[in-house]
């Protein structure tokens, strides 16, 4: 069967997320041409960006009549008939991503492999298991393959030098079994997403209140880091749902993460292991993240990210003033 693949673009509105563009380097490396399936409205300036992403052969827009919001339920039956297209469908493993892959698997009866960190053939991926304490490497012997993919595990692929064509497909009409009867945002900033951020500070259950967790909004800002928190932080209400990095929160890989006051349970490893460097804060000795982390400061984290907070801000201060023409 020829190998031709569908990245699902998961992007809610606007410009392509960083996450698909890194499905789509993962779709390049299965080998074969690589279409990407837009869903909603696509004007002027997003098929612009669209058309400029290198790599994509097609793309094809996915309408949705109506103002209602696609469902996954929604999509699922429609991509079924899809499948005879393309030999492997890939999406990145974001919140619509694993809600709607399941579905599309269920329904094609297709054994879907997911969160793939590397492809080493167009039948081979390789896969965490055990919490990201072991990678398997699974052979699929179906002559179709759904895969979703661990965005941090690949890089995004450049968004110039794109020759694809455009096709509009005919309008989804949701069949409203599901609704979306609201849509809360949370509280907006002008820090960087955990998925896109450069640097991370994630506090733990040690900072011991949501009030207390604020001291890391003053470090935070002068790295022009976002904000994680561990499952235990989440679960205590210390910090709101989205913030959470683990094995059943978010997946980061920053340049450089801070580990403020988490003892390093296996399951919030599984979300951080491949940051880049790791600094770990704790005034146990003992604690577990010391094993994983680059650098460890042992200490009490309330004296201790107020100094650093202090010396950074001074540093940065000295660094500007030096620069200044006289």
């Amino acid at each position: 069967m020829t190998v031709r693949t569908l990245v699902i673009d998961t992007s809610a509105k606007g410009e392509v997320e960083k996450s698909t563009r890194s499905a789509i380097t993962a779709a390049t490396g299965i080998g074969g041409a690589v279409d990407i399936l837009v869903l909603g409205p696509c004007d002027e300036t997003r098929e612009m960006s669209l058309r400029q992403i290198s790599g994509v052969s097609r793309i094809l827009v996915l309408g949705v009549e109506g103002d209602s919001p696609l469902m996954a339920e929604d999509l699922a039956p429609v991509l079924v008939d899809l499948l005879g297209w393309y030999s492997h469908v890939l999406a990145a493993s974001t919140s619509f991503g694993k809600d709607l892959l399941p579905r599309l698997a269920a329904l094609a009866d297709i054994q879907m492999v997911s969160e793939v960190i590397a492809i080493e053939g167009p039948d081979t991926f390789v896969r965490p298991i055990y919490a990201g304490n072991a990678l398997a490497t699974v052979r699929v012997r179906q002559s179709r393959q759904i895969l979703s993919i661990r965005s941090t595990a690949f890089k995004a692929c450049e968004v110039t030098g794109g020759e694809s064509t455009l096709e509009r497909l005919p309008s989804l009409k949701p069949r409203h079994r599901t609704r979306q009867t609201g849509l809360q945002l949370m509280e907006q900033n002008d820090r960087p997403t955990l998925e896109s951020a450069s640097t991370v500070i994630s506090g733990g259950k040690a900072l011991g209140s949501g009030e207390n967790f604020r001291i890391l909004e003053s470090l935070a800002s002068e790295l022009g880091a976002a904000i994680g928190a561990s499952r235990a932080a989440v679960d205590l209400g210390f910090a709101p749902n989205d913030l959470q990095v683990g094995q059943t929160g978010k997946v980061v890989a920053p340049d450089l993460y801070i580990a403020v006051g988490i003892s390093g349970a296996i399951q919030h490893l599984a979300g951080m292991l491949e940051s880049r460097v790791i600094v770990a804060i704790n005034k146990d000795p003992d604690a577990p993240i010391f094993n994983v982390a680059d650098y460890g400061l042992v200490g009490d984290l309330f004296e201790v990210v107020p100094e650093l907070t202090q010396r950074i801000a001074a540093q940065r201060a000295e660094s500007i003033s030096g620069a200044s023409p006289a």
